[in-house]
């Protein structure tokens, strides 16, 4: 989608393209209507997790699933920002997403 208004690839065309992925797999849909709109830092600061999670799903009671997924969630909106120069690298992303052990205490 960024392609068709920049008419250049870059690597933050790819973390573009990252978030988009990522937050349809979030959402369970193809969030379509909700990247059109995150046009602005307030509009991403506004949103809440459960904007961004599949509402087919009970939401996480845990609250360590919740802070994860909230950690998520916050990468893939970053991905999306407006301005291609304050999105993370591929390589910031990935070391978000690092597996760490979960435990269910």
């Amino acid at each position: 989608m960024e392609l068709s208004y920049t008419m250049a690839l870059t690597e933050k065309s790819d973390v573009y393209s990252f978030g988009v992925l990522a937050l349809e797999v979030l959402k369970g849909s193809h969030p379509g209507e909700l990247v059109s709109t995150l046009n602005s830092v307030a509009e991403v600061e506004l949103m809440r997790l459960n904007d961004v999670l599949d509402t087919r799903l009970s939401p996480p009671t845990c609250q360590k699933l919740q802070d994860q997924l909230g950690s998520i969630a916050k990468l893939v909106l970053s991905c999306l920002h407006v301005d291609p120069k304050s999105r993370p690298t591929m390589q910031a992303a990935a070391q978000v997403l690092e597996i760490k052990p979960y435990a269910d205490h």
